[in-house]
């Protein structure tokens, strides 16, 4: 009687979880992203120790980072179109299968010692390649596996085990690069992939109506973006998360460029604490992951959204000031929390209100303006960081975040004002 009514009470938080193939992408996720965040944490200290005492060492830092996004920013748009057309299960197989690859050929690199930074380089650029697919293909691909009354508690699940992840890689991979170095967190990396890979081809899909074998000219793909352009500028209640999330991720979400800087110059800590301040990082952004989730059933409010951006925004700034290692550790768990909420309420607020057919472009959209972005956000921050340190850049980017969320709030209202947008009014 009681593990029926703690199952009755897991179906109504996690409704998501019902669906079969859900299930399936959820636990190959669950150990995919653990990976990825090895691979994260390792490569940020592999570049810091191939470029330690060189006065560009954040700049050089940066610059992987804004590497890895760039193709993002150049052929997202791009890449939507193709998302609406192509079978989204054999395009993620794809990819996830050359992500693997990749984290294999930088591991065997760095283990054989033979590694250098522009090595780096090159694989950071072709893992932006692979993931310019691969994250529009994956965001448009929940509402293939739940439908939209569920969607934004698979939206919000895969956003806490993001999180979770984001908890226990860092930690798994400090401790790791601490006993035997940085190599085995590449190749856990690659290993972890294969869990993805099966669960999708496990999955039972229904048929469908994907167009094939159509042959379209380049202007015919420029008709479909502007189509899809249009659409986003005419829609408000979309216009506008996407507005204020791209002023976030070029000026405030620098974490993987600011917190390694941050943690060895400031505060004077190895790989070991260094991952854990990332954890802290992890923790604040699962704890506010589960709190979107299991609150799914309310939708995706503008007045949380919109919070969540500003609290974000002032944390950053107020970590700063910070010279206490526990402190900045509590700041962090603050800051996760305030970036989740907000981020996720973006992604399902842009979700249940694009129409189907316009959902890769859209999706595409996002991926540009949450990753795309990034490359010149990596750069800003990396050199603010070399200049004024990272408290300096830390300052500017929680002003510049907290005037740009206070802009989007009046254009918000003003457009509920108006009635331009009655999803936005619903949600507000």
């Amino acid at each position: 009687m009681a593990a029926a009514i703690v199952n009755q009470k897991l179906r109504s938080a996690f409704p998501a979880l019902t669906h079969r193939n859900f299930r399936l992408f959820f636990f190959g996720q669950c150990i995919s992203l653990i990976g990825t965040w090895m691979q994260n944490i390792g490569q940020a200290w592999l570049v810091l120790q191939l470029t330690a005492g060189q006065s560009d060492a954040p700049f050089k830092l940066g610059l992987v980072t804004a590497l890895q996004f760039l193709p993002m920013m150049l052929f997202s748009l791009f890449a939507g179109t193709f998302v609406d057309r192509l079978p989204k299960r054999g395009v993620l197989v794809a990819t996830q299968s050359a992500l693997a690859v990749l984290a294999a050929a930088l591991a065997t690199l760095t283990l054989l010692g033979v590694v250098q930074y522009w090595h780096i380089l090159v694989l950071a650029l072709l893992l932006g390649f692979v993931n310019t697919l691969d994250m529009p293909t994956r965001q448009s691909f929940f509402v293939e596996l739940v439908g939209k009354e569920d969607l934004m508690n698979a939206i919000g699940l895969n956003s806490t085990i993001f999180n979770l992840a984001r908890i226990l890689g860092p930690a798994v991979a400090g401790l790791l690069i601490a006993l035997m170095g940085i190599a085995p967190c590449f190749y856990l990396n690659a290993a972890s992939f294969l869990a993805v890979i099966g669960g999708l081809l496990l999955m039972r899909l229904p048929r469908t109506g994907v167009p094939k074998g159509e042959r379209r000219s380049l202007h015919d793909l420029w008709v479909e973006i502007r189509e899809g352009l249009g659409y986003v500028r005419r829609s408000p209640a979309i216009l506008y998360p996407l507005v204020l999330l791209a002023i976030c991720s070029l000026f405030v979400m620098n974490y993987n460029v600011l917190v390694p800087i941050f943690a060895t110059q400031n505060l004077h800590q190895e790989a070991t604490g260094y991952g854990l301040l990332m954890t802290a990082l992890g923790a604040g952004s699962f704890i506010g992951a589960l709190r979107v989730t299991t609150n799914s059933r309310s939708g995706p409010r503008f007045t949380v959204l919109l919070g969540g951006a500003a609290g974000m925004c002032v944390l950053l700034g107020a970590l700063g000031f910070v010279k206490s290692y526990a402190l900045a550790c509590v700041v962090l768990l603050g800051v996760g929390f305030c970036a989740i909420s907000f981020t996720t309420l973006v992604n399902s607020k842009i979700q249940l209100t694009t129409d189907d057919r316009m959902r890769g472009r859209v999706m595409s959209l996002y991926s540009l303006v949450f990753g795309g972005v990034t490359p010149i956000g990596s750069l800003y921050a990396g050199k603010l960081t070399e200049i004024s340190g990272a408290p300096g850049c830390m300052w500017a980017s929680g002003a510049i975040g907290v005037v740009g969320t206070g802009i989007v709030l009046f254009l918000l209202s003003r457009a509920l004002k108006k009635g331009r947008s009655p999803a936005a009014s619903d949600a507000a």
